[in-house]
């Protein structure tokens, strides 16, 4: 299904070198900002406590905020989970207090602020070697999901279009990380797995374009390697409209209607929707025309046939 057709190609790869020049820009500042400011993570990687309050009806979180403050949990991070009726209490750990006394001293300080009555759901109780196997694994699940792409990309095409495909993915991630850094949002395990599904996503929008480059290298030997790739985004730009934009309606939906429990969520899929079209088309398909991707590496070697001796 196509929403139309364009009938003269686009010039992508004139302006390929202009445009990567401000990808690397804005990579460089996302390592600079991670570098120097560094990702603000959640309790789920630096360790503390989680407690899920339930309420009768709707309460107002900013009451709950003050009275944590006023008791001592400045660093508390309060959120609706699920429904307004709901909360999600967040918890540095603290030296000074026990964590078996944490969930008692929340229920006498919610006791004292007015509205419905809580009632304590669970209480758990993340330890710092807990948090930092956590963000091991995390990194070890990005690495081995680049190791993952770039072989299934270099079986399935040829070795220049996964190195592309790698390096295009390694832009979109560390623009997302770079975003995290720079305005200090919540890095979660929820963004985590944005983060992988982003990698999938513009893995997918990658593939299109290169399978359809193929195509075009053997139907079309009039074409010179950068119009065939002009050809090949031209000839997707339909079916990404069709995707992404679909993709992202969902994900907006989340951003403005899910509550604080999957906004960041949202927003580093968002980010990530965004910058993945514009990696896949200038920054992967650019590097596999200047990496020397060419029509002889996909053409079909022609086997003679031996002749029967009489």
């Amino acid at each position: 299904m196509e929403f139309f057709r364009i009938k003269n190609d686009i010039p992508f790869m004139r302006y390929a070198l202009i445009l990567n020049i401000i990808s690397l820009t804005t990579f460089v500042i996302a390592v600079f900002f991670l570098a120097f400011r560094g990702l603000n993570l959640s309790v789920e990687f630096t360790g503390g406590t989680l407690i899920e309050v339930s309420y009768a009806e709707t309460v107002s979180l900013e009451p709950l905020r003050k009275a944590l403050v006023d008791s001592g949990y400045s660093d508390a991070q309060v959120q609706n989970f699920g429904s307004t009726r709901d909360v999600l209490i967040r918890l540095q750990n603290r030296d000074d207090a026990e964590t078996s006394q944490v969930g008692d001293r929340i229920r006498e300080t919610l006791k004292k602020v007015d509205g419905p009555q809580a009632t304590i759901q669970r209480v758990e109780f993340v330890g710092p070697q807990v948090g930092k196997e956590l963000a091991s694994n995390g990194a070890m699940a990005l690495l081995l999901a680049v190791l993952g792409i770039m072989v299934y990309l270099a079986m399935r095409f040829e070795w220049r279009f996964g190195l592309s495909t790698i390096a295009a993915n390694l832009h979109d991630v560390v623009i997302i990380l770079g975003f995290f850094a720079f305005f200090q949002w919540e890095f979660s395990l929820s963004v985590l797995a944005a983060v992988l599904a982003v990698m999938g996503y513009s893995v997918n929008e990658a593939v299109i374009v290169f399978d359809r480059v193929r195509e075009t290298f053997r139907k079309r030997r009039d074409m010179k390697t950068p119009e065939v790739i002009n050809h090949a985004i031209t000839r997707t730009i339909s079916r990404t409209i069709i995707t992404h934009g679909s993709t992202q309606m969902m994900v907006l939906s989340m951003l403005f209607f899910g509550g604080e429990t999957l906004h960041y969520f949202a927003v580093a899929l968002t980010i990530g929707i965004c910058f993945g079209i514009y990696s896949s088309v200038f920054v992967a398909s650019p590097l596999a025309m200047w990496l020397g991707v060419s029509r002889e590496q996909f053409a079909k070697v022609a086997v003679k046939k031996e002749e029967a001796v009489v």
